[in-house]
């Protein structure tokens, strides 16, 4: 039995892999100059792009993109979704080159983007270009963490502006590995609120491993009844530093091996790609689902070809759920 061989083959009959979230247009940015940012935490990291952000020109932009699109091409994807940053250092350019890439490949592979809103979209300036991001993009990107303690107000713009667009969200939740973290707890709650069930997506949901099995089923019920569905970035996160907090033996991911019997619906992307994030990703999607399957130890290889296709459609709004 070669179990590669029949997850490939069947991924390959579902249409090919979908890469539920990326960040093409930071693709290939690291330097040696900046490869020092690599060992910075990640709230540090969000401000340490500036410096590659306000040097890129649209054209450069473009061709990393390009050149991280191809790479997927290659590997037999059906679809992806980017979020592109948009804010008051970047401005428009990286919005620009996105335009450009669905123009030039859209009839090739199915792409989304969302908007990236590392200053958050409560300041005014940071409000003004979110919201010239808001007609291009197929999804409403979320940070709450940017908008530090005044995170129920940036969801409720999140929410308000999907639902007056008629387009569903992805939000970062839950990326710090930690038991404080209940942000997927707060995003499900929002979700009710606004009734916007079956319309979100988590994007990480970490730090849920984090805390005791009692809560963690009970967060996975609430996910539930607002029809939240997950996005898992294996990569992006098994590297978490280790501490000295007293948790429940986890490792630093999504799990998803918990929550696909509970019948929450779970797909996967590559995130960042050697960048100052993720230095040595390369966006191959099978290394990817591979440290996933391990570090959860999960090896069901329908539900894992359901992950890698059909459940990466759904979560970008794609197909039917």
């Amino acid at each position: 039995m070669n179990p590669k061989k029949i997850f490939l083959e069947k991924v390959k009959q579902k249409g090919g892999w979908v890469n539920a979230h990326s960040h093409l247009d930071r693709a290939y940015t690291l330097t040696k100059k900046n490869f020092k940012y690599s060992y910075f935490p990640l709230q540090k990291k969000w401000y340490l792009v500036d410096e590659m952000k306000r040097l890129a020109t649209e054209e450069e932009i473009y061709i990393r993109m390009e050149k991280a699109l191809e790479y997927f091409l290659m590997q037999g994807t059906q679809a992806l979704c980017s979020f592109i940053d948009v804010d008051e250092i970047i401005e428009d350019r990286a919005l620009k080159a996105a335009k450009k890439l669905k123009n030039n490949y859209g009839n090739s592979i199915r792409i989304c983007f969302a908007n990236q809103v590392l200053k958050g979209v409560l300041d005014k300036e940071s409000k003004y270009w979110f919201d010239q991001s808001i007609e291009f993009v197929d999804i409403i990107g979320g940070l709450p963490a940017t908008d530090y303690e005044k995170e129920d107000e940036h969801l409720d713009i999140l929410f308000q502006t999907a639902k007056k667009k008629g387009k569903i969200m992805h939000v970062h939740v839950d990326q710090l590995n930690t038991s404080e973290e209940k942000e997927t707890e707060k995003l499900a709650k929002k979700t009710i609120e606004h009734g916007m069930q079956g319309k979100v997506v988590a994007i990480h949901s970490i730090s849920l491993a984090a805390h005791d099995r009692d809560y963690r089923y009970k967060i996975y019920q609430l996910m539930k009844k607002a029809d939240i569905m997950v996005i898992s970035c294996p990569i992006a996160w098994i590297d978490h530093t280790r501490s000295e907090r007293l948790t429940p033996s986890h490792n630093s991911i999504t799990p998803v091996d918990e929550m696909v019997p509970e019948g929450i619906i779970v797909a996967f992307g590559t995130d960042n790609i050697c960048d100052i994030y993720k230095p040595f990703s390369d966006g191959n999607l099978w290394i990817e689902l591979r440290v996933m399957l391990e570090a959860c130890h999960y090896y069901d290889i329908d539900h894992l070809v359901k992950i890698a296709t059909i459940n990466g459609l759904k979560v970008l709004g794609l197909s039917e759920k």
